[in-house]
């Protein structure tokens, strides 16, 4: 394909891609990423059922694909960020000459960015771009991929500068989303997309609470220490209004429970004081006590 217009679609789908996570969020359904977008005349598709995608008329691949982890944590295929901040990517099988190993070789080659569609949970992914294949390791038949930000991309859709402190900062907030994703996505899986206070259903106003925080020695990122809460009960919990008792049950703080105002404190926070918290069907997902009564302790003092 003509190199002006490979960088003229690869532009409109990051656009694309702009405006779609504004109306999802950072985490888009596998639909909405397949029905694709129009560019004269046509729908150029951002991802098929091969984890390495080609639209037709391209010889470079606009996106890559990696799935979601399985129930246990593993992944069909071990791509993920190490420490050096690149991303490993497996080939497409085992045969270096396959059209889509030799596609992000090319891509590697000639500094083309692409589209990496990171799997948060069945049927759901984050996407992340541009991206650069940074390395080729035949031996291993692995693509080492860096993050690069869309503001710094010139006309031709390369880095105006190499930097590698941003580069630095820009895999940090990666490594930083990721968790967040996968963290939220294991919670609500594990508390079937329902609120433990409230029992709210909607997803999108549902988020994963740490029951310890995150930067706690103790604030391991696993299910067992995570919540299923709607955002006005997440906002409580995380300010100490509401706790939760070692026996699972709800407290609403006391100057809270004596407040006077209309109906949303009345029913949001009040009428929870005393309810039992719903919990995972599997025993290993439940609230750890361990992390349940330490948080329960701060809920205390600050009461």
């Amino acid at each position: 394909m003509d190199r002006h217009l490979d960088e003229l679609i690869r532009r409109a789908a990051f656009t694309h891609l702009r405006d779609v996570t504004v109306s999802f969020g950072n985490v888009v359904p596998y639909r909405i990423l397949a029905s694709g977008f129009p560019f004269r005349g046509r729908t150029v598709h951002l991802v098929a059922q091969q984890g390495i995608f080609i639209p037709a008329g391209m010889d470079v691949p606009l996106s890559i694909r990696t799935s979601a982890e399985r129930a246990d944590g593993s992944r069909p295929y071990e791509d993920d960020v190490g420490s050096d901040g690149l991303l490993r990517y497996r080939y497409r099988g085992d045969d270096l000459m396959h059209r889509e190993n030799l596609g992000l070789r090319k891509a590697w080659a000639e500094s083309i960015p692409l589209i990496w569609l990171s799997g948060v949970a069945k049927g759901m992914y984050e996407p992340f771009w541009p991206v650069f294949v940074h390395g080729d390791d035949p031996e291993s038949l692995i693509f080492t991929v860096a993050f690069e930000a869309d503001d710094v991309l010139g006309p031709d859709l390369k880095p105006l500068v190499v930097d590698e402190a941003r580069r630095a900062y820009i895999t940090q907030e990666v490594r930083k989303r990721l968790h967040q994703s996968r963290f939220r996505s294991r919670v609500l899986t594990a508390y079937r997309t329902t609120c433990a206070i409230c029992r709210l259903k909607e997803g999108d106003l549902l988020d994963a609470a740490h029951i310890v925080a995150d930067s706690d020695p103790l604030g391991a990122p696993v299910v067992s220490n995570g919540l299923s809460l709607c955002k006005i009960h997440h906002a409580a919990f995380d300010r100490n209004i509401l706790g939760i008792s070692p026996d699972l049950v709800v407290e609403v703080r006391h100057d809270i429970l004596t407040k006077t105002d209309g109906p949303m404190l009345r029913h949001g926070l009040q009428e929870c004081h005393g309810e039992r918290l719903l919990v995972p069907r599997r025993p290993e997902d439940r609230p750890r006590p361990l992390f349940v009564e330490e948080r329960y302790e701060r809920f205390r003092d600050a009461s």
